[in-house]
């Protein structure tokens, strides 16, 4: 039986009655995307449309999960939240406090001795709020989520911004800052614009070396890393149903790499297949009742045009085997064009990783088709030319393969078998060599590709490809290696190629497990006792933030940060990932990765009290020692990546109050929101240019924040003189509470006392 079957069927059981009544309130037929919405809405039946990308709507999501990294942060926030239990039901998953080193076994047993204390805080505050725990070890949140939570027509929100990865069983799955996941712990609703829509028609049928990676690889090129701000992806046409529901979930995953809110398919045949071989013959069984309801309306799929936003056609016939990178996962390059590619831009064409796995593609028939290219390798005599690393998606899944002979494959390769976990694609991988910063390039299955994010060398080329497109690429040790077209010369001298890889998308035999690695939370958890040391260097509990107030003046810039200025530039993951649940140790790494426009150099800012350079945190540590207020100023798409609320709740411990910049990432907004800070947007992206290193800020009108109501800043400059601009917000009522309350989790506090 499937976890929380009572609360699916609930959700099936209104979901005819809500879905045509927001047909009668919109007027026309619905996608599968404004079906789960209407569905979801916290004031019951829908009475009225919502406007796209306009519309700030209250939802009530069925789940909530959680990774370690970030939900030590959550959990610290909803202890002061004053509940006994969380409203709806909520997953801990331990899987990003594991670095890939030596192997599983010894990885995880050194993961368990240095985070014990982390663990332990987590399985405590589960047992005690009614939260499911899963071990370390016992896979990626968002895989373990796939094979046991995600159903069909559900709507998810979660710590970490690959939660879309449910997509591929169709639902609405969300990634969101921990504060938004305390609102629905609380049993609160979750507030959401109501998202444009973006439709992708799928044409055709994948075969040969392409995969669904290429989908949203190409995807990816065309609307870019911030094409899919504010909006939903919908997927559609006989080209989705071809694909398996694993193959869907990559696709979605990586929809976060495009800036979207989330991605999803219908219910289909292969999402059913999936139901039923993971163990949810109850799910699939109600779900074939509503089934109509669980996708888009006929006539929204046959003239797309009429109901979405934009709409993309692929066909999957035509489509290549892609190569994104590096540095950006949008980056796209088709394998046929990669030599000419990366010699015009100078990267290292030899290869020296292959790395398979992430949350993104460590499913079963992601391992089966890497693994059928390793077999050829060694049934053709060939030498790997670099060096493989595998990280399996969960246990249930590694148990899996290992019984069917996918691992020896590549074991046969010196392959390093690492934890079920994240690993490499989060900076968990302690990589020799790593710190000589040598320019090198990598071949990799996951999502992103920043600098420095897989081993903290910023001179390390990472390209995002498909599980089989990466084993192909490794073994030939070339990035421009195209395995449709070119041969490789064996160890007899003979010249061989690689055929097509083969794998089936589910296990023949049947998935199975010894220990799936789930504990299950005391029915009655009011007795346990959640301890933090005082002297903890992991963890602290939080002192609520104070109001910035309507008096921001003589403010100092922190840092004027110059081009990409994603999540792990603002909070680095890696070795900082240990710092997770202790606010004030983690805000040392706040803005190091940042480049700062003036100098060009990271971690290197100008103090304006001293007129000495130092590091980002020091800097603004003395500003808030002396009280004085600090801004940030950034580009486009200022806090891409991560869900990471640390990127907002550090600025705003060490006394920024205001980050303007040209446009944001949409969950870094919204956390920057709920932490009591302002996000403000040039209302004249040129004004951009009027900042200067020596600037002070005064807000001329805070006393009149309003939504919909620009405010206007004086920039005094060193020498005297001085440029009034105006900016703008996306602030509604509710959200201007929290800014005079100090923050989102301050107003629950209060309004439960």
């Amino acid at each position: 039986m499937a976890f929380d079957i009572e609360m699916i069927k609930e959700v099936y059981a209104r979901m005819t009655e809500r879905v045509d009544a927001a047909k009668a309130a919109v007027g026309k037929p619905l996608t599968l995307s404004e079906k789960i919405l209407y569905n979801h809405l916290w004031d019951g039946n829908p009475s009225a449309a919502f406007e796209r990308g306009k519309d700030y709507v209250d939802f009530a999501p069925d789940r909530i999960a959680c990774q370690d990294a970030t939900a030590q942060m959550a959990l610290l926030q909803f202890m002061q939240a004053g509940k006994s239990k969380v409203a709806v039901p909520t997953t801990v998953h331990c899987d990003h406090l594991i670095q890939a080193k030596m192997g599983a076994d010894k990885d995880l047993q050194n993961a368990m001795n240095t985070s014990s204390e982390v663990f332990n805080f987590l399985a405590s505050v589960s047992n005690k709020y009614g939260i499911g725990f899963w071990k370390p070890g016992a896979g990626i949140i968002h895989q373990v989520v796939l094979e046991n939570y995600a159903f069909p027509g559900g709507m998810m929100i979660g710590t970490d911004s690959h939660t879309v990865n449910a997509g591929g069983l169709g639902m609405i799955a969300i990634g969101v800052g921990g504060a938004d996941a305390v609102d629905v712990m609380a049993g609160m609703p979750w507030e959401l614009k109501f998202p444009k829509l973006i439709g992708v028609k799928l044409t055709g049928k994948l075969s040969g070396w392409t995969a669904p990676k290429d989908v949203i690889l190409k995807v990816a090129g065309i609307l870019t890393a911030k094409g899919g701000t504010g909006c939903i992806v919908e997927y559609f046409g006989e080209g989705a149903k071809s694909m398996s529901a694993t193959g869907k979930g990559t696709i979605c995953n990586m929809g976060a790499e495009i800036g979207a809110t989330t991605s999803t398919f219908g219910y289909d045949e292969s999402v059913e297949r999936y139901l039923r071989s993971t163990g949810r013959d109850d799910v699939a069984d109600a779900a074939n009742v509503i089934a109509p309801y669980l996708t888009g309306d006929a006539e929204v799929y046959e003239n797309p045009e009429n109901y979405f936003d934009q709409v993309i056609e692929l066909n999957l016939d035509e489509l290549k085997p892609h190569l994104n990178g590096p540095f950006t996962p949008d980056l796209a390059t088709p394998v046929g064009e990669m030599t000419e590619k990366a010699k015009a831009n100078d990267w290292p064409l030899k290869v020296e990783w292959g790395l398979i796995g992430s949350c993104t593609n460590s499913s079963y028939e992601d391992l089966a088709r890497a693994a059928s290219v390793a077999k050829q390798a060694v049934d053709k005599n060939l030498v790997t030319k670099a060096e493989f690393g595998i990280n399996p998606g969960s246990e249930q899944v590694r148990y899996t393969a290992e019984r069917d002979g996918l691992l020896k494959a590549f074991e046969d390769l010196n392959a390093k078998i690492f934890t079920n976990a994240c690993g490499p694609c989060i900076g968990q991988w302690a990589r020799e060599g790593a710190e000589d910063q040598e320019k090198n390039t990598i071949v990799h299955s996951f999502n992103r590709n920043f600098s420095k994010r897989a081993d903290g060398n910023p001179n390390t080329h990472a390209f995002v490809g498909s599980p089989s497109m990466v084993a192909a690429v490794a073994i030939s040790g070339r990035l421009d290696f195209n395995p449709l077209t070119d041969t490789l010369i064996n160890q007899n001298g003979d010249e061989v190629m690689l055929e097509e890889p083969t794998g089936l998308e589910l296990p023949p035999k049947g998935f199975s497990v010894e220990d799936a690695g789930f504990v299950a939370p005391m029915a009655d958890g009011s007795g346990v006792q959640v301890t933090v040391a005082s002297d903890s260097e992991r963890l602290e509990l939080l002192t609520p933030f104070t109001p910035i107030g309507n008096d921001i003046s003589g403010a100092k810039l922190l840092i004027k940060a110059f081009g990409k200025c994603t999540t792990d530039h603002i909070s680095m993951a890696g070795p900082w990932l240990r710092f997770r649940g202790h606010l004030d140790n983690i805000s040392n790494n706040c803005l190091i990765g940042a480049v700062n426009t003036f100098g060009k150099a990271t971690n290197k800012v100008k103090n304006q009290m001293t007129g000495e350079f130092g590091a980002v945190p020091d800097t603004a540590r003395a500003y808030k020692a002396a009280g004085v207020k600090s801004i940030v100023v950034g580009d486009h798409n200022y806090g891409e990546g991560s869900s990471r609320e640390h990127a907002a709740m550090e600025p705003r411990h060490l006394g920024v109050v205001a980050v303007i910049v040209k446009s944001f990432a949409r969950i870094h907004e919204t956390n920057l929101k709920k932490q009591g800070m302002l996000g403000l947007t040039f209302a004249n992206e040129s004004d951009y240019d009027l900042i200067q290193e020596d600037d002070t800020f005064n807000f001329t009108d805070l006393s009149e924040f309003a939504p919909n109501k620009q405010l206007t800043l004086a920039i005094v400059h060193a020498d005297g003189s001085s440029d009034t601009i105006k900016l703008n917000h996306t602030y509604n009522q509710g959200q201007i509470e929290w800014y005079n309350e100090g923050s989102a989790l301050n107003l629950i506090k209060k309004q439960n006392a």
